[in-house]
């Protein structure tokens, strides 16, 4: 078994919707991406984490480049499942183009699409994402000297159930009768049965929490991790900052809340050697001083940028609500919109230097 091949010559078709493709503003907006990345090296990271069996039988493979690109489609086009993006694929000329699909090849399967993420490793995403910082960095944009961090609740892909209930239901799954459905065959979907509940602002909230650091030059996500929302924010302080060295940039200072003040938070930056940006707040035995107090407003200009990264990915990826019902595969659709997100951006920010 090997990959499929993908016939790339233009076809019969490409000259009768020439000049339809040519006024595509979808499929412009595909092509400047396209242009922006060097894909061979994304492939190259792939073919180490993604390798075909060897059998002679059954049908080649997708390349692995190509259902990457197409879970970056699902997120720049906010296609909520698997088989809605592979009816768009079939659908749209744009999309077909951006994959090097000839007019006549059907889309991959949309239980591929789901197969294919299973497959793909933390490690793997990491240099993905990596290199994808990389090439903008390369091309004159300065990432990691400042990050900002910051987490934002997410509610479950499931109805909220009481605590009791949510227990009584992990009991059940964990048994082998559990895992079966009526017909007595391995179930193929089950409910969240990893969110909890948490309080904010006295409001009760049921989900998942995604913790983030964003790069405060220009917006790039650095890291993004998927965590039961009863998990308090200032644990994955020392996460975020590990996980957002990316490129060759040192870390200079780190920008968040007063969720993370704290001495074990200040204590991990002063020991990496890299400045506190941590806003203050009242402790019970002293009140913030006119000094602390200005700080912490010169600090919220910057840490915004956080707030605008998980704004614009709820406004397009509908982020506020998870589209997965475990943290692994909600983790990775993290993954996979931090990768889509910074081409995106690294794309917007170049073209606004050349105008």
């Amino acid at each position: 078994m090997g990959f499929k091949k993908i016939d790339h010559a233009p076809t019969f078709a490409d000259f009768v919707l020439k000049d339809s493709m040519d006024k595509n503003r979808c499929l412009t907006r595909l092509t400047d991406i396209d242009a922006s990345i060097d894909w061979m090296n994304v492939n190259s990271i792939l073919m180490g984490h993604y390798q075909v069996g060897t059998s002679n039988q059954g049908a080649d493979a997708y390349p692995p480049l190509l259902l990457f690109k197409c879970l970056l489609l699902q997120k720049w086009f906010h296609i909520d499942s698997d088989p809605e993006l592979e009816s768009q694929i079939n659908d749209r000329i744009s999309f077909k183009k951006f994959l090097g699909l000839s007019f006549g090849d059907p889309a991959p399967d949309h239980s591929t699409f789901s197969r294919f993420g299973k497959r793909l490793s933390k490690n793997a995403m990491d240099q993905i994402n990596s290199a994808i910082l990389r090439q903008f960095e390369q091309k004159g944009l300065n990432i990691n000297e400042g990050i900002a961090v910051d987490a934002r609740l997410v509610k479950s892909a499931s109805r909220p159930v009481s605590n009791k209930e949510i227990d009584e239901l992990r009991d059940i799954h964990n048994t082998p009768q559990g895992k079966l459905d009526k017909n007595g065959k391995p179930k193929k979907f089950t409910r969240d049965l990893e969110s909890n509940w948490t309080v904010k602002n006295d409001i009760p909230h049921y989900g998942i929490k995604e913790h983030a650091a964003v790069d405060v030059n220009h917006g790039f996500v650095l890291t993004t991790t998927i965590t039961p929302a009863s998990v308090n924010d200032t644990n994955f302080r020392p996460y975020c900052t590990a996980y957002s060295r990316h490129t060759s940039q040192p870390i200079e200072k780190v920008f968040a809340d007063k969720g993370y003040a704290g001495k074990p938070n200040r204590d991990f930056l002063a020991e990496n050697k890299i400045a506190d940006g941590i806003m203050r707040k009242d402790s019970t035995t002293a009140k913030l001083t006119e000094f602390e107090i200005e700080r912490n407003k010169e600090i919220s200009k910057v840490r915004y940028i956080v707030e605008q990264y998980f704004g614009i990915s709820h406004l397009h990826d509908g982020a506020k609500r998870a589209r997965l019902t475990t943290i692994a595969k909600n983790t990775m659709d993290c993954w996979c919109r931090q990768a889509a997100f910074n081409i995106s951006r690294g794309l917007k920010i170049l073209q606004l230097a050349t105008l």
